[in-house]
């Protein structure tokens, strides 16, 4: 009987969330191992699922790093990255867009469509969704790699209007119709501001910012903006955690009440970042309550 009443006070915990997020948008940047690890894949849907089913408006915006490296090799592509960009010429953005709209895009689609939830896959082309320039890294052109400048949220809103769960890929064009790649934690933050969120949640390899990098237990779970840039300084935030916490207050600045850092290999993650008080991640916000 014990257990059963623990499962009921978990429910009741997880009720004053449930009524508060009702109806908002919670945009989903879905990548890393979660999207490798067929355990782990399963948990980050059933949490999009149920998030659905209790009145989320969940949007996903998903990379492929692994898929596109994987058939890039597979047909003779070298890949090289520039400042954790891809280099990307026409020959790569081909083999880009046809792993991230086809196969990465349909099977998130379909693990969805599993649990009977409607979803439907897009990418930044369809509707004028994502507006891009050619973006550069310390001055070099690294080819069809795009900077958006424009999130059209058109189609966006149709489709949660019509309670589909969209699934976007991260291409886009330029003015003049040219296909670009998009780095996936860029075009989640400025989808989320354009949709004003009330979440946007990063899957991520990482347990969050540490204070010290080797304790785990050292969890920072809660960050205001302000503070950003004197953990920089300090070196809590470092490395590679640099622009995806700068994406997280890009996110802040145009809209999004607050971002979350997630690691995605936990099972359940987000379940457990949202509908309990303590939450596994960090998460960032404008101010102190």
């Amino acid at each position: 009987m014990e257990k059963y009443i623990n499962k009921a006070k978990v429910l009741i915990e997880a009720l004053p969330y449930i009524k508060e997020f009702n109806g908002k948008k919670v945009v989903i940047k879905y990548g890393g191992s979660a999207m490798v690890d067929d355990a782990i894949k399963a948990s980050v849907i059933e949490d999009i699922v149920l998030m659905k089913l209790v009145g989320f408006q969940p949007v996903i915006v998903h990379g492929g790093g692994k898929e596109i490296s994987d058939m890039l090799t597979a047909i003779g592509i070298e890949s090289r990255f520039q400042n954790g960009l891809r280099v990307t010429d026409a020959a790569t953005v081909d083999v880009v867009e046809m792993v991230l709209a086809g196969k990465v895009n349909k099977s998130i689609v379909q693990l969805i469509q599993n649990h009977d939830i409607n979803a439907v896959g897009i990418t930044g082309k369809d509707g004028k969704t994502l507006k891009v320039k050619k973006k550069l890294v310390d001055g070099e052109d690294i080819g069809f790699v795009g900077e958006i400048t424009k999130v059209n949220t058109k189609l966006i809103d149709s489709l949660l209007e019509n309670d589909f769960i969209p699934v976007i890929a991260p291409i886009g064009t330029d003015e003049a119709g040219n296909t670009y790649n998009i780095n996936a934690d860029y075009a989640a933050s400025a989808i989320a501001g354009a949709l004003e969120a009330e979440k946007l949640i990063f899957l991520t390899d990482v347990e969050g910012v540490l204070r010290d990098i080797d304790d785990k237990s050292s969890l920072i779970s809660k960050i205001a903006m302000e503070e950003v840039d004197t953990l920089i300084q300090e070196g809590v935030i470092s490395g590679g955690m640099i622009p995806k916490v700068e994406c997280c207050v890009e996110g802040l600045i145009h809209g999004v009440r607050s971002v979350h850092i997630l690691d995605g290999r936990v099972l359940h993650s987000m379940l457990l970042e949202i509908f309990t008080k303590k939450g596994v991640g960090t998460m960032f916000c404008k101010y102190f309550d």
